[in-house]
């Protein structure tokens, strides 16, 4: 059993890598971390760089989870490289890292996010970063 989270390096990448690995312990599943740049931008924050990749890696292997890292670059379609990843893939599960939103923003969740909920075979599990508020 495959799982697939798709990570950034953000709080939000951070929380879907947390529960990624939650899920692999549990269910003695291996994870997929993918992630990806829109490829809109000569230098892209969400692109993961070798340390954080590093950093990623070893926080799955600690918990005793086997890790493949793949990196792609979407040309502005991450939801895309992700829906590909989990069919080529064959996983089981999708993680993904949601942004808290005002509350304009909650009438309309992230495109990513909305279209890999919405076009996914597999369930999706969309976890989002703690709150500086949360205890």
């Amino acid at each position: 059993m495959k799982i697939l989270v798709g990570y950034v390096p953000t709080p939000e990448g951070e929380a879907a890598l947390d529960a990624a690995a939650r899920e692999a312990a549990l269910r003695g599943a291996s994870v997929l971390l993918l992630n990806t740049s829109r490829g809109d931008a000569y230098i892209d924050a969400r692109y993961a760089n070798d340390t954080e990749l590093a950093a990623a890696e070893a926080k799955l292997r600690e918990r005793g989870v086997e890790v493949t890292i793949q990196q792609a670059v979407s040309a502005g379609d991450v939801a895309g490289e992700l829906l590909k990843a989990a069919a080529a893939e064959d996983v089981a599960l999708i993680v993904l890292g949601l942004r808290r939103r005002s509350p304009v923003g909650k009438l309309i969740l992230g495109s990513t996010a909305q279209r890999v909920l919405l076009e996914s075979p597999v369930p999706v599990l969309a976890v989002k970063a703690a709150s500086p508020h949360d205890d």
